[in-house]
């Protein structure tokens, strides 16, 4: 029986991992075996409890400042992780950006904002990534089941945003499927963290939309995550697969 770690001798980088789901799937993945490269935007003290915890769990782990907007830092991020890991076998695109607004109020910088985090960083860092990534690499997005359900007004841009990440993971699987690179997108509905916590005050029209009537865990995306990252997931390629608790079914 192969008792080793799933994800043993591998190295991944997770962006925007310094809280909420970004940081579970850091420590699944840590727990899996991969060394791990977390990114950062302004929360150092928070991205250095998330590798200390890691490191406290006998795994390796680095955090690496980078503002998710910015096309030039995200670019770098990737190179570093690949060279202070010694490889890179799995990116994992987290980082994003909710701004909603009534569409006569949503200005072009929102709109913008938007699109730069939520669509040209992944673009980027998956383009960055495809460089280091061997044979049997992953890149997997973290997009919303908002890409094609609206169930409640001011989610145009960032509606829009998560439908750009679900096109751009079949694409991108059919462009490194001969590389034996697996590109695939999840998709979580409400999901229990601080930035929209299941005690909030649209916590109840939310579950009232779900299925199983509760909130999402962390670690149950990045339960999802380890599952596409492992060897399990190999033949899964260019999905866009929900985690929503029967959201708005």
């Amino acid at each position: 029986m192969n008792t080793s770690p799933n994800l043993a001798g591998k190295a991944a980088l997770v962006t925007g991992a310094s809280r909420g789901i970004g940081a579970a799937i850091a420590r699944r993945l840590a727990a899996d075996g991969a060394a791990v490269a977390i990114t950062y935007s302004s929360s150092p003290e928070k991205a250095a409890e998330v590798v200390k915890e890691i490191e406290a769990a006998g795994g390796r782990a680095i955090a690496i400042q980078a503002d998710a907007s910015d096309a030039g830092a995200v670019r770098a991020a990737v190179g570093k992780a690949a060279a202070d890991l010694g490889r890179l076998d799995i990116l994992v695109n987290n980082a994003g950006v909710a701004i909603m607004a009534p569409l006569p109020e949503l200005s072009e910088a929102d709109f913008e904002r938007t699109f730069a985090i939520n669509v040209k960083a992944l673009f980027v860092a998956s383009q960055e990534a495809a460089k280091h990534l061997p044979e049997g690499g992953r890149i997997i997005h973290i997009g919303s089941v908002n890409s094609d359900s609206a169930p409640f007004p001011g989610l145009t841009a960032y509606s829009m945003s998560k439908a750009a990440v679900a096109g751009m993971t079949r694409a991108m699987a059919r462009d490194l499927g001969p590389r034996g690179i697996t590109v695939n997108n999840i998709q979580p509905g409400p999901v229990d963290t601080d930035m929209n916590p299941a005690s909030g005050p649209f916590a109840d029209t939310l579950r009232g939309l779900m299925a199983l009537g509760r909130y999402g865990r962390a670690d149950e995306v990045a339960g999802l995550v380890s599952f596409l990252a492992g060897s399990d997931g190999g033949y899964v390629t260019g999905a866009n697969l929900k985690i929503d608790g029967g959201f708005d079914v």
